[in-house]
């Protein structure tokens, strides 16, 4: 039986009660840069997103899941080009707020989805994009096993300056 509860917090689907939150973390502009968001979003759009967000991985391609603790959400986990085929995906994680952020959320809620889509979803590998400069980030995924396979030169252009972006993959020796 998979759980999606760790120690500290645990991965849950969105509710309609996370408006206000997503609201919050998609017009957030410090973050734009890593999401690849250029416009804010509406309330109403991402309303609409909501009463869409219960729609299956197969169909859609990709699933958010929120990173909540007893008392509040703080952040989001992402898969994205989901792939049952080659039986991979991207992924994706943002922990809002910084006072929450290198507490080991991101690490248990890396592991949590790392057993869904590899004992679940029978998936052989992630991966994940990160830019070169994003050290945390990097951290993270290389701490979570995640191996450093390529380098996008000058993939994200922001701020008037091309960034490059690291691409690194978990592969799991066996598969469903």
């Amino acid at each position: 039986m998979l759980n999606l509860q760790g120690k500290h917090i645990h991965l849950r689907a969105l509710e309609p009660s996370d408006l206000d939150f997503l609201y919050e973390l998609e017009n957030n502009t410090d973050i734009w840069e890593i999401s690849g968001t250029t416009t804010p979003y509406s309330k109403h759009v991402l309303k609409q997103y909501l009463d869409n967000a219960h729609r299956d991985i197969y169909d859609v391609k990709q699933l958010r899941l929120c990173i909540a603790t007893t008392d509040k959400v703080v952040g989001f986990i992402d898969l994205f080009d989901f792939d049952p085929q080659n039986k991979r995906a991207g992924v994706g994680i943002v922990v809002l707020e910084h006072k929450d952020r290198n507490k080991g959320i991101g690490a248990e809620a890396l592991s949590l989805l790392c057993d869904y889509v590899f004992k679940v979803l029978g998936l052989r590998q992630l991966y994940a994009n990160v830019m070169e400069e994003n050290l945390a980030s990097l951290h993270l995924f290389k701490k979570m096993g995640f191996i450093a396979v390529g380098l996008k030169k000058d993939w994200i252009f922001s701020n008037g300056t091309f960034k490059n972006e690291i691409l690194l993959q978990k592969i799991t020796v066996s598969c469903i």
